[in-house]
């Protein structure tokens, strides 16, 4: 009997104990073989085994790679890609820029991306300007009004917008919302239900129970979109707060949205509604929606999205093409700098080619971890002879880059591994003279609310924060 109240516990912890340990050796052939960046595969490794029960956790939740099994069946992409508005225009190579032909047509081979001509773009930095703008433009809209965005809040602008859009339902016009679910988890429930009640049709991107405790809380749609009518199209780093009208917990919040009129705007639609299917199982590919657009400008513009859906990771590349080819100089705008080991070289690169290469990130963040590990990268890029500027006006939220007089992108995407790799990004690419003109000058101005970093001053820092910012450093991968 003894023997028996003594073995039975052995037993069963014997049990738990190899069931773990076959799990965690399972769950490292599968990091292994799953052929990652060796620098990913050996931390991952690592801590799977310094810290088993922690690291299995984390790689449960926030490890596993589903870039190659897509949540969107290619079928479906292709319905939507495939949409006859595509083949309204199929631009002759000679007439793309020629400092632009290689990103263009990487942008085309990697997902489908199509160039337009004839567009109008307008670029909106101040808030206020850009949410007047976009709500006149939702008053006149005829026939649909699509919207997308990581956070629309419960506060005063997302009520201006609550409004326009219940009061645009009842008069007829079809109102399509996604929202994502942990963009917008503070928003109130009755925010978005009494849209629903009112006839906007209204869903959450990738719902999730608790946040941070969902293999799903990785992998969030960031894309901010608009389109009205198949006709204007926005897109950019805004997203609907109030932080945006009176600073929230900075003096002042800066960001850049671009307002497209043109046929441009089909790949925002594309991006849309291959979004709306994923959530609503509803696939829409009406020519309804990709009406025939006349020459609203001379604007050439290319939409680019990447996600753990597509096969290539296209705006980073976009990124990384821009500096590869850059001539004279490079400016970019970004509030989070945790780059991939291949953008960092691409900007080394670019820089100790004698191309002026140009960085502004805020001087503080919202996200204190992801500062401290942006901080770590300052030196090895100053060395090489990129600039560092950082913006002290309040917060530097813009996602932007613009090169050599002609290329240009503005959209959703941080220069950091979530928004390359793990979340869902909208970029547009626009190739146009006096649009990149226009992106040079903000940027310029910007320089007068900005102080550069000198590294001989830099390098100087004490060194506890140095370690501090190394270990940030290391968390990366998941700010």
């Amino acid at each position: 009997m003894f023997l028996h109240s003594v073995a039975w516990p052995d037993i069963f912890l014997f049990l738990i104990k190899s069931f773990y340990w076959i799990t965690l050796v399972g769950v490292v052939m599968v990091v292994i073989l799953d052929n990652r960046n060796p620098l990913k595969t050996i931390s991952w490794v690592l801590l799977l085994i310094l810290l088993p029960y922690v690291g299995l956790f984390l790689y449960i939740f926030f490890g596993q790679r589903y870039r190659k099994v897509k949540i969107i069946s290619r079928k479906s992409i292709r319905s939507i890609e495939n949409n006859p508005a595509y083949l309204y225009e199929d631009l002759d190579p000679s007439s793309y820029p020629p400092e632009c032909t290689g990103l263009i047509r990487m942008l085309r081979q990697n997902n489908s991306h199509p160039v337009f001509s004839g567009n109008s773009v307008r670029l909106l930095t101040e808030g206020r300007e850009k949410f007047d703008v976009l709500f006149e433009d939702i008053r006149n809209a005829k026939k649909h009004i699509h919207l997308e965005y990581y956070i629309i809040d419960s506060c005063k602008i997302g009520y201006e917008l609550q409004t326009l859009l219940i009061q645009k339902a009842q008069e007829g016009i079809e109102v399509r919302v996604i929202y994502d679910d942990l963009g917008s988890w503070h928003t109130k429930n009755v925010f978005f239900r009494e849209m629903r009640d009112a006839g906007v049709q209204v869903f959450p991107f990738l719902k999730v129970l608790i946040p941070w405790l969902s293999p799903k809380a990785n992998y969030r749609n960031h894309r901010k979109i608009v389109v009205i009518d198949g006709e204007i199209g926005y897109t950019g780093g805004f997203n609907f707060a109030d932080r945006y009208l009176d600073g929230g917990n900075f003096d002042y919040w800066r960001d850049s949205q671009v307002r497209i009129e043109g046929k441009g705007v089909y790949g925002l639609q594309t991006a849309f509604l291959i979004d709306w299917y994923f959530i609503s199982r509803n696939l829409i590919t009406s020519k309804f929606y990709f009406p025939d657009i006349p020459i609203k400008g001379n604007c050439m513009v290319q939409i680019a999205t990447s996600s753990i859906d597509t096969d290539w990771e296209n705006i980073m590349q976009g990124i990384f093409k821009i500096l590869t080819t850059a001539k004279s100089y490079v400016y970019l705008q970004t509030p989070y700098f945790l780059p991939s080991e291949s953008l960092l070289t691409a900007m080394q690169t670019a820089a100790l080619s004698g191309v002026d290469v140009r960085m502004m990130v805020p001087e503080d963040s919202d996200t204190k971890v992801a500062l401290k590990g942006m901080h770590s990268y300052f030196t090895e890029i100053m060395e090489a002879g990129v600039k560092i500027y950082v913006y002290q006006k309040g917060f530097m939220h813009a996602k932007t880059v613009v090169s050599d007089d002609i290329v240009s992108t503005v959209g959703s995407t941080n220069m950091d591994y979530r928004s390359f790799e793990l979340d869902f990004e909208v970029n547009a690419f626009i190739y146009d003279q006096a649009f990149a003109q226009e992106m040079k000058s903000v940027f310029l101005k910007d320089l007068e609310d900005s102080r550069q970093i000198i590294l001989e001053e830099w390098s100087d820092r004490p060194k506890i924060k140095k370690w501090i910012e190394s270990i940030c450093r290391v968390f990366g991968p998941q700010l």
